[in-house]
């Protein structure tokens, strides 16, 4: 990766982010997810979904569990073809689906950019079907839109990185609208949170919440930026 990454990414999302900031969250981004919210303040047409696949999404849901304005990130699947899949099914290979997170967040706190941005940052999206030792299409690196403008902010970010060369091989991540979002067991939920002794946890999870929290101090919670476990 270039090592001048972080200021160049930072001002390639901005301006990527800079025709839809202006706008409100469309129709389709809205959800009813008013219960088990982390503020009962916050209503359903305030709240947005985006939904992000980056290898286990035991890995992606603790990223993003950090976050300032995110409410809710559920772990789960969505990108395949079999109806209400198991984790042993999706850990096949068979069934087209990706281990996915959907992430419900108040657009006034945290943007949908700022969103991506983290998510390309807490993976590796150049390489297909694959994330470290997670190999299969279960790991790949897909953004699951939710309306066009998504589409479109997605798209266009691959476009900037790519020519700007921030990473040392073409971006991967397939782009696709989500169909059907399937959450996963309850075993699967909160993992990191639950499991923070497990070996899996502190040699995977670990260093990616400290790169995360090293470069994105100023958006996360409070607490989450000065853990050091």
């Amino acid at each position: 990766m270039n090592k001048f990454f972080l200021p160049i990414f930072s001002i390639i999302l901005a301006a990527i982010a800079l025709p839809f900031s202006m706008s409100n969250p469309t129709e389709a981004e809205v959800n009813s997810v008013s219960e088990n919210t982390k503020s009962g303040n916050d209503t359903a047409d305030t709240l947005a979904l985006a939904t992000f696949g980056g290898g286990c999404f035991w890995c992606t849901e603790a990223v993003f569990e950090q976050f300032d304005g995110v409410k809710k990130v559920v772990s789960g699947y969505a990108g395949g073809f079999l109806p209400d899949p198991s984790y042993k099914d999706v850990c096949s290979g068979l069934t087209g689906h990706a281990e996915v997170v959907q992430v419900t967040y108040d657009p006034k706190k945290v943007s949908y950019p700022r969103l991506l941005e983290a998510f390309w940052m807490s993976h590796d999206p150049t390489t297909l079907n694959r994330q470290g030792n997670d190999v299969g299409t279960q790991y790949r690196s897909i953004v699951l839109y939710h309306d066009p403008e998504q589409k479109k902010i997605a798209a266009e970010a691959i476009r900037k990185l790519d020519q700007a060369k921030i990473f040392h091989s073409p971006i991967v991540t397939e782009i696709a609208p989500l169909t059907t979002f399937y959450p996963a067991e309850a075993d699967h939920q909160n993992f990191y949170q639950g499991n923070k002794g497990m070996r899996y946890c502190q040699v995977v999870i670990e260093p990616k919440l400290r790169k995360i929290r090293k470069l994105f101090a100023d958006d996360l919670q409070t607490g989450s930026a000065t853990d050091s476990r």
